[in-house]
């Protein structure tokens, strides 16, 4: 083909055109974003994140965030003189430090990302968890006030959808006893995908994907998982992520991709061309 002064005008036109049919799949399906890790600390990170978030809004996706924090939560703690413990990739919290989780997650970090986005041109709302009791939760043992989902009620989020906005969710859960708990990001966006019967659940991390020892993997099937954890190719803060993908994918989520949020516009690149960018999670039946 003759180049032209044209052509790099053709090359963005065969772009759009590479992403139509994926367009036309997702059009009116719920994607679940956890938004975390460089994304959501490097400026540049953060506003190709609202751009790709508000893009989908636009095309007549709908995407609902939701978002961890452990950066700050931690830089927070250690400045008020408490102790910064995790295990297994989940933070210990106690009840002095829920306060800090609270005050971070439902109120900073929340209020920030709801402001960039809305910069952008979206209707952001932020939510915290315990709201209309959306997350019901309880304790998890030994580990204080981190708690797991018992409940995901996605009523509000249906109604934020139908009204054009979208859903920007702080992990925080709630008892029926008006307790409030930290519960991992990536836990509560798998049960949010679950619940809104999201195609996809995309988890946003440090790194390009899932490995096995120094081999990256494309596509990893839900019954790998677990042996990929025990050989310990999936580690630390990455085992709370893998475990939300193949919670999704085994209850009707179709796919989960983790994929590196270092790159910009990574969510677009994943959704929208052939080839992807990270590491899709897909059930053992697929």
């Amino acid at each position: 083909m003759i180049k032209t002064k044209n052509s790099k005008l053709i090359e963005r036109a065969e772009v759009l055109v590479e992403a139509l049919p994926y367009i036309k799949e997702f059009y009116g399906k719920y994607i679940v974003i956890k938004y975390g890790g460089s994304a959501m600390v490097e400026d540049e990170l953060r506003e190709s994140f609202a751009i790709d978030c508000v893009l989908l809004k636009y095309v007549g996706i709908k995407p609902v965030v939701v978002h961890g924090g452990g950066h700050l939560i931690s830089k927070v703690m250690t400045r008020m003189g408490m102790e910064v413990k995790f295990q297994d990739g989940l933070r210990i919290t106690d009840s002095e430090s829920m306060e800090a989780v609270e005050m971070v997650l439902g109120g900073r970090i929340n209020t920030e990302i709801v402001s960039l986005l809305n910069k952008h041109g979206a209707k952001a709302i932020g939510l915290s968890g315990a709201a209309s009791n959306m997350i019901l939760a309880k304790p998890i043992d030994g580990l204080g006030f981190v708690g797991e989902v018992l409940k995901i009620a996605p009523e509000p989020l249906h109604i934020l959808d139908d009204s054009g906005f979208l859903p920007i969710i702080a992990p925080i859960g709630i008892d029926e006893g008006g307790r409030r708990y930290n519960i991992n990001a990536d836990t509560v966006a798998g049960k949010v995908a679950i619940n809104l019967s999201a195609e996809k659940l995309i988890v946003l991390t440090d790194t390009k994907g899932i490995y096995d020892g120094k081999k990256f993997l494309s596509t990893v099937k839900a019954e790998d998982i677990n042996r990929l954890i025990e050989k310990g190719s999936i580690k630390s803060g990455m085992i709370p992520k893998a475990k939300a993908a193949v919670d999704a994918v085994l209850n009707g989520v179709k796919k989960t991709h983790i994929i590196d949020g270092r790159v910009k516009h990574s969510i677009l690149l994943e959704l929208f061309t052939d080839s992807g960018i990270g590491t899709q999670v897909v059930s053992n039946y697929s």
